[in-house]
């Protein structure tokens, strides 16, 4: 593609490359100049305009963005997206349902080093999204790109960007008590913000029960939970891969994948299996509605996403979430305040 200034003469099938007013009418930016609008420069005394010129081989920004996302989202009703038709070098991909957004981050990386004028940007891996949401749009920067340069983006990008919709309907949640005076008000709490979150997701709370803080009768519950997870809020902070909800679950016939996670709030969850079913034991912050390490395992869990130890690890890298002022034992003192 060649760009810069030419005479009206030399602009006929350019494009246009700065919007310009002739006689009272704006001339986009972006339009290819035919006979009339070489007329209308003329007439208006225009000596030169700025245009791109096309070379053999180049592509449109418009249908090079088609291209494009159509190499990243070739099955567009099977990623749970839609492709919004270009407009000035763009498509945006929107999610059709609710979900976590996947990205093959090495592919969309691979792409966006091909050329300068071919772009993608998404939402982060594994952003919550909701019917409708822009999550990943694409770029033409340039008026046009080289064919190869397309061609090489269009291999490297594979199918790199889809949602994934939540798969499970329901939980159950296990509440546990130990005789303290605040019991039933932290119970209440944990069940409203936990039927928050399973509803944020389209999911239902299939049930809540209550059992004494004990190994048996947790286990015993477990057996008997309905709802396509199992979920444990216990009034005893979780402190040890062998306290009492982690051994509840594996009394019951659970096994236990991992205890505790690099995340701020939400440090002391555990997460497992009993047969089929995920169980997530968890952590105390869960009582607040706001954003914690739950969420993020809670959510791909729920959309059939297996969550393994080194998934849990690599969380740690903006797990710093956001400090809540009234925690009782805030992670950073006030300034000169001592230790």
């Amino acid at each position: 593609m060649r760009f810069g200034p030419v005479s009206p003469a030399e602009a006929e099938g350019a494009v246009l490359a700065h919007s310009l007013m002739l006689g009272g009418r704006k001339l986009p930016k972006g339009r290819i100049l035919g006979t009339d609008e070489v007329a209308a420069l003329r007439a208006a005394g225009v000596a030169a305009v700025t245009v791109a010129r096309l070379d053999p081989g180049d592509v449109g920004e418009d249908a090079a963005a088609v291209r494009l996302a159509r190499a990243f989202v070739p099955d567009p009703a099977g990623a749970h997206l839609t492709l919004s038709p270009p407009h000035a070098g763009r498509v945006n991909l929107h999610a059709t349902g609710l979900g976590i957004l996947g990205i093959d981050t090495d592919a969309v990386h691979a792409l966006n080093r091909v050329d300068p004028a071919l772009t993608l940007a998404t939402l982060p891996p594994f952003a919550r999204v909701t019917p409708g949401m822009m999550v990943a749009t694409v770029k033409v920067i340039a008026y046009a790109v080289a064919g190869g340069a397309l061609e090489e983006a269009c291999r490297v990008a594979g199918d790199a960007v889809r949602v994934h919709p939540v798969l499970l309907a329901s939980a159950g949640l296990i509440l546990t008590t130990t005789g303290a005076p605040n019991d039933a008000k932290l119970a209440r709490k944990g069940e409203e913000a936990v039927a928050a979150r399973l509803a944020a997701l389209g999911m239902t709370l299939a049930e809540v029960v209550e059992v004494p803080h004990e190994v048996e009768a947790i286990a015993a519950a477990l057996g008997r939970l309905t709802g396509d997870m199992a979920l444990i809020l216990t009034s005893a902070a979780t402190s040890d891969l062998h306290d009492t909800a982690p051994e509840g679950l594996r009394a019951a016939g659970g096994t236990v994948a991992r205890f505790g996670m690099p995340v701020d709030p939400g440090n002391l969850l555990f997460h497992g299996r009993l047969g089929a079913r995920p169980v997530i034991g968890l952590p105390g912050c869960a009582r607040s509605i706001a954003l914690n390490g739950a969420d993020w395992v809670l959510e791909r869990l729920a959309c059939g996403l297996d969550v393994s130890s080194d998934d849990i690890s690599a969380m740690g890298v903006g797990g710093l979430l956001k400090e809540i002022p009234i925690r009782p034992e805030p992670r950073e003192r006030a300034r000169g305040a001592g230790k």
